[in-house]
């Protein structure tokens, strides 16, 4: 059985990247961006991927990442969570990049390690590991439909579109309509992915890469969450040791 409590080494990953955010997550710069058009903060997320290094943190050291494991990466998004940081973390540095560790696409890795580029699974994260995901047609190499409820996909470089076929295609998102749509949680932004005739790669069979995926960023958006719960119950107490009664 593993230790279940933090290393030094993890604890220090934790203090970095709190310090990081504590410099760029103020909650009332939080409010206003996540009301405004402009969702997510990618100056913010460049220091996480490329300053800190921290987007590859599950890939292989041979593809280009950084070869660590859930556990540093729970670490991280707790502290995301704690700061409700503005940035694709769970979408791409997990969500995505699983998907590609599932797939034959060490060139995608690779980008999304680094930071380049910003990777999104075209799959509602309401869908459960192993649930019925939507899927769209592929037809002579380009693929037409429309998937709703994507998480990030205004942030995205590049997104992971599951086939009918079974495929799961690599489009430049570039290449996509997007349209945003309302969320009751504004600080994870959804929208609507229209795909007509879009030029597609397929990188791989999408039930065991989507499967994978989804357990993956179940398990570690606890993680988030554990951080904005303690966060909340920290600012409680104190409050409550301040507040004064007339």
């Amino acid at each position: 059985m593993t230790d279940l409590l933090y290393s030094e080494e993890e604890e220090a990953l934790r203090a970095a990247v709190r310090d990081l955010l504590t410099d760029h997550c103020d909650a009332a710069g939080v409010i206003v961006r996540a009301e405004s058009d402009a969702p997510h903060d990618l100056s913010l997320w460049k220091s996480l991927a490329d300053g800190m290094g921290l987007a590859g943190l599950l890939v292989p050291e041979a593809q280009g990442g950084q070869g660590a494991t859930h556990r540093e990466v729970a670490v991280v998004l707790e502290e995301l969570g704690r700061a409700v940081a503005p940035v694709p973390y769970l979408t791409s540095a997990v969500v995505a990049t699983e998907a590609l560790l599932a797939c034959d696409a060490d060139d995608l890795l690779a980008e999304l390690a680094s930071g380049r580029k910003i990777g999104v699974l075209a799959v509602s994260l309401s869908v459960a590991p192993g649930g019925a995901y939507k899927a769209v047609r592929h037809e002579n190499g380009s693929l037409y439909g429309e998937l709703t409820g994507i998480a990030d996909a205004a942030a995205a470089d590049v997104l992971l579109v599951p086939g009918e076929d079974g495929g799961l295609y690599a489009v430049d998102a570039g290449a996509v309509t997007v349209v945003p749509q309302v969320s009751l949680d504004l600080t994870r932004p959804l929208a609507r992915v229209v795909l007509e005739g879009t030029a597609a790669r397929r990188i791989g069979d999408a039930e065991p890469a989507v499967r994978r995926a989804l357990r993956a960023g179940a398990g570690l958006l606890a993680s988030e969450q554990l951080g904005v719960a303690d966060w909340t119950l920290t600012e409680t107490v104190r409050y409550l040791k301040e507040r004064k009664q007339f």
